[in-house]
Parts: C-alpha cells; structure tokens; sequence
C-alpha cells in the first residue's frame, strides 16, 4: 500500500477522532452507552518488570499490551520488549525455527541447532525437541493471558537453558460469564478471525476458543497461516484444593519466500502441535503450590529444500511431570523446592531429492532436576527492608551425567526504591540434535568412528551476575535500570581438522545494559521508552545488536476512542544462527532501521445485546514505510493497515 493511501488513511482517523465529541451527545434510548469518564489505560508496551524474591527479573506482556501492538504471534508481542530482539520472513508464521521466526533474549538463543531459551506453555516445555529448538508457531497467543520473558539463568524458575519465555492461558476468575468474537481484514490479504468464550459458577470454571490468522505475504511465496484450538477445565476439589485442564492444537504453515539477491526459497514449513496439561494446584495461604503433569506431541515437515535435500519430517513427544510447593513457616521466610521430571522423545526423516532417504529412529532422553531455596525479608515495605536467598538445582541426565547450579540473591530498599543483586549458574543440555546430527546430517561424521561421539558431551554452561535498580516517584513514574554480564563456557560445536565431532570447545560472554521508563500523567495516558546496551564475544554473536530503542504510548480520549503507537530502532547487527561448527564466523549483517506501528479504535458499549465492550479499529504498521529486513535480501513489509472488530460480552 502506497504511502499516500497510508497518510490518508491516518489522517481519516484522526479527523473522525477530533469530530466525535461523544460526550457532547447523550446515547439514543436504549442504544450504545457511554463509558465510565476516567478509564486508566494499560501501559504501553509491556505490562512491567517484575523481580522475584530471589533476585530474578522477569518482564511482564499482557492481553492489553498483545492487542494494542495488534500483534499476529510471539515475535511481533514481544517485538518492543526491552532486551528481546527477534527474526521473521512473513506477516503471518514463522518460517522454520530460526531466522524465519526467531526471539532472542540479551543476545541469546541464536544456536541452531539447539538454543539457549526454553519456551513453555502453561509452565511447561514446548519445542522442537528434535532439533531443540522453538517453533513460534505453536505458541499462539489468542490462548495467552499474559507472556513472561524471564531475563538471565533463575534455577528457581526454570531449568535446562539460560533465559525463558512462558505463555500463561486465560481463565475465568469471577463467577459470570465471558465471550469475545474478532475479525479483521488488512494488506496483503491478511485475515483473522476468532471466538473464546469462558464461565466461572462457584468452584467449576472452563474456558475455550478458537482463531485463524491468514496472509497472502508482501512477497511472492511469503503466505502464512496460523490455526489455533484452545480449552481450560478447572474445579475446586476442596476449599484449598484445585484440578484443571489445559488443552491447545496448533496447525500451521508458513513459506519462505527466498532472498531477492538470489533465485530459488526453501519451501514450506508444516507445524502440527497438541500439548496437554492437567495441574493439582494448592493454596494454604503459608503454602502454596502445584504438581503439573504435562503431554506435548509434535509434527514438523520442511518440503521443498534447496540443495539436495528435499524434505525433513520430525515426530515427537514432550511429557513429564513438575511439581513446586512454597512454604512460609516463619514471619518473613519462604522455602521453595521442586522438580523436574521431563522427557523428550523424537525421531526424524531425511528424503532428498535423488530418492534417497535417511531416517533417525526414535531416541528418548530424560531429565530430572530437583531444586530448592530459601529466603527471609528483613524489615518492612513500609520502609527499609532486605531478602536474602540462596538455592540450588540439581540435575541428572541419562546421557550427559549430572550439573550442580547454585544461586544467590539480595533484595533491598526502602519504600519505592528497589535494588536486587545476584549470582545464578545456568546449566544447558545438548538435545537429541546432536545425536540427529551425527548420525544422519553431518557426512564426515556419519561415516566416521566418531559416529557416537556425542555421548560424551557435557552440559553448556553459564555463570550470569545480574545487578539492578527500580525507582517509583508520584505514583506517576516508574523507572527500572538494570545491568548484567554472562560468562558462557562449554559451547558444543564441531572441531575443524579430521576427525570430525561434537566437542565443548567454545566460549563467548555477553554484557549489557537494560533501561525502562513507564510516565503515567494522566488515568487515560500512559508512556513508555527503553533501551537495551549489548556488548559481546565474540563480536559477531547474531541478533545481538549494539543499541535497541523502544517507545510507546496509550491514549484514551474524548471517551470512545483509544490510541497506541509503538517504535523501535535497531543498530545494525549480525544476522543467521550462530553456527555449530569451531570459529564459525557471521558475516552476514542488517543496516540500522526503525519501525513505526500504530493503532487507533472506537470503543463502546452496547446495551440491548448485553455487549460490555465492543471496538472497531485502524491499525497501521510501518507509518514511516521504512525498508528494513531481518536477513539480507528479505525485506519486510513497508506501510500496511488493518482495520478489525472485536465484541465483548
């Protein structure tokens, strides 16, 4: 769409926004119903930053914050996340588990194959575990309720990877009732469409919807499609007991729509996902906790390669169970302790375009990783107050023997002042792709009397520091600074020289700065900024750049009406995974670039058919129609609009 259609359109908006005094005019009889005057908007962008009693921090993004970035999946909710940085191909899907739809954190998570983030749903693990790695698509964000990017190693938290991202799923709270219906409509005909509907009656509450997202991509052979099935079942089997269950299916598909410096793209990209989940949860008020035990199976099909390959199928099975209780057995002190009990399963298909084919069979791998920790605040929120903790995960593997990793924190302040410190050893596993990749992808080692060598591997390691301020003033401002410094050891790659295999050989840190300001003047204005300072080694790490600037802001004026803008600039950076071969070097680089979305909508209630909410909205991506990509010849969309409804009641 050119940009004098695009001007036109936001000048439209705007126009009808400074014309529409709804609160000039009293609602016809029975018709739409003004909203309550003072309506406190969200924050923009994220919902906060959040440090927990044992000195992690972890950044908050809502349903609020998903909706005002009128966001398609992961990559584009978490797109203005301070410290997150992210890859795609197309507007709707995630081409394959790397550069085609990638999230970073802090300049991690760009290794393929393998990663140093673990995704989970529901607060349990959902990837690839053929190739661990994420695949975006199967965490669809119409089922989230809000998304947690945990920043740095937390052994209290998570297990098994270096940062961490959970999706956690709606549910109803209240007794009453809840259905929401949306659609919209946009550039390069891109569709989406959606119905949840949920209900809370005493101690019985269930949830469940379903939604598609569609384009036909800005490019040739850049079309996309995401479907979504979600459900939530819960009862209180006692005053402080609770069961639930949790079910999603995800099917997708995405193309790769291929570099405009070169012929040829690398075909298309099938997801199928079903994750199940049943939770015993508690709460004793001076305990609480749950014991989850989870299934995921998974399907993945890459046709169409380029080269000689054709088309790779991988099956698999994530289950496990994870349990975790909180006690608060004096004034001021809690003991946390747990486990994790999972198991990743898969097997693989290699068909090339000579006929041959090549097939992993299945191979399981389990993982078992006790924690505990305890702390004890000292004083009072009221005024001065400190928390000490320290704790430990434990971890055994059947393939890669056991790993240790301690913690330790500090919490201090005093009133709306906040400081954390910490020390926390992260622990990473090799996947079964190293055993994949011996056995049926890398040819000199395949053939070779190092065939099995991947057995000896050990664990990845990580020894992260993290240290951090938070100031409120007035009520009205929030700001948080926070620096950190990893020291990574034991990366697995491949050795140069004859013999091929894996081996631990590499090692790389990463420090950096991380800024946020939230300024809420006003009930209905809030603004955001935030900024992200990286330093790595090697200087190369992908997705890791120099600076990332953010910014946001929500409006609610002239009572119906709601704005949110978001922007972003990024200095140019190292681009592709980041190798698992010795010394691999990247060359390939993006220029700097800046991005600016916005979102406009008309908000109401209406009576007669019980709507409680109700708005029709322009949403507008890439105003400026900056030329940017995330790889060298995949230029992204230029400006582009949507206009949606969505119906509460």
């Amino acid at each position: 769409m050119g940009k004098r259609l695009m001007a036109a359109l936001a000048l439209a908006a705007m126009v009808c926004a400074g014309t529409a005094h709804a609160e000039d005019a009293p609602p016809a009889s029975g018709g739409a119903t003004l909203l309550e005057e003072e309506v406190v908007v969200s924050a923009p962008i994220i919902e906060g930053n959040e440090v927990t009693r044992y000195a992690g921090q972890y950044t908050e993004v809502t349903q609020e914050q998903i909706t005002d970035l009128n966001a398609q999946d992961m990559s584009s909710a978490l797109r203005r996340t301070p410290g997150v940085n992210i890859s795609r191909y197309n507007p709707v899907g995630s081409f394959g588990g790397a550069e085609g739809g990638g999230v970073f954190i802090r300049g991690m998570g760009s290794s393929r194959p393998g990663s140093e983030i673990m995704t989970m749903y529901d607060g349990v693990p959902r990837y690839n575990p053929v190739f661990s790695h994420p695949l975006l698509d199967m965490l669809p964000m119409d089922p989230a309720q809000s998304i947690r990017v945990y920043k740095g190693v937390q052994p209290t938290e998570f297990g098994n990877a270096f940062s961490a991202i959970d999706v956690i799923p709606k549910r109803m709270t209240e007794d009453g009732y809840r259905t929401r219906l949306f659609t919209s409509y946009g550039s390069y005909n891109t569709f989406t469409q959606g119905v949840e509907h949920g209900g809370k009656q005493g101690g019985v509450d269930y949830y469940a919807g379903q939604s598609v997202r569609l384009s036909d991509g800005h490019r040739e052979h850049s079309d996309g499609q995401i479907e979504n099935y979600f459900g939530r079942l819960g009862y209180d089997l006692y005053e402080n007991w609770n069961v639930s269950w949790f079910g999603n299916v995800t099917r997708n598909v995405a193309r790769d729509p291929g570099s405009s410096l070169s012929t040829g793209n690398d075909g298309r990209f099938y997801t199928d996902d079903v994750l199940n989940v049943i939770t015993l949860a508690n709460d004793y008020g001076d305990a609480d906790g749950h014991i989850k035990v989870y299934w995921n199976n998974g399907y993945a099909n890459w046709a169409g390669q380029k080269g000689n390959a054709d088309t790779t199928i991988s099956d698999w099975d994530l289950y496990g169970l994870r349990a975790r209780e909180s006690f608060r057995a004096w004034e001021g002190g809690e003991v946390t302790a747990g486990f994790d009990y999972d198991v990743m399963s898969g097997k693989a298909l290699f068909e090339n375009d000579n006929g041959t084919s090549s097939e992993f069979e299945r191979e399981d791998f389990v993982l078992f990783s006790p924690y505990a920790a305890v702390s004890h605040e000292f004083g009072s929120r009221d005024g001065f107050y400190a928390i000490p903790s320290a704790g430990m995960r434990f971890y055994t593997h059947n393939e890669f023997g056991d790993q240790v990793a301690p913690h330790t924190g500090l919490v201090f302040g005093y009133r709306d002042t906040e400081l954390h410190a910490g020390y926390a050893r992260g622990v990473n596993y090799p996947g079964l792709n190293v055993a994949v990749f011996s056995e049926n992808v890398i040819p000199p080692i395949m053939g070779g009397p190092f065939r099995d060598d991947w057995k000896n591997l050990a664990p990845e390691l990580v020894d992260h520091f993290e240290a951090g301020v938070s100031q409120k003033l007035w009520g009205k401002v929030k700001a948080d600074l926070t620096a950190f410094w990893d020291e990574g050891t034991d990366r697995y790659a491949v050795v140069q020289g004859t013999p091929k295999r894996f081996r631990n050989i590499e090692s790389f840190t990463i420090q950096g700065l991380e800024g946020t300001l939230t300024y809420t003047p006003f009930a209905d204005l809030s603004v955001y900024a935030g900024a992200t300072w990286l330093d790595t080694f090697p200087s190369d790490l992908p997705y890791a750049p120099e600076w990332t600037f953010s910014a946001g802001l929500n409006w609610r004026f002239l009572q119906h009406f709601r704005l949110s803008l978001d922007a972003q600039y990024v200095t140019g950076e190292q681009v592709l995974s980041q190798g698992r071969t010795e010394n691999a070097v990247n060359a390939s680089e993006v220029d700097p670039y800046h991005v600016v979305n916005g979102r406009i909508a008309y908000v109401f209630d209406y009576a007669p058919w019980e709507i409680k909410e109700a708005e029709v909205y322009l949403a507008l991506e890439n105003i400026t129609d900056s030329d940017y990509e995330y790889r060298p010849g995949y230029r992204m969309p230029g400006s582009s609009a949507t206009v949606g409804l969505s119906v509460t009641f």
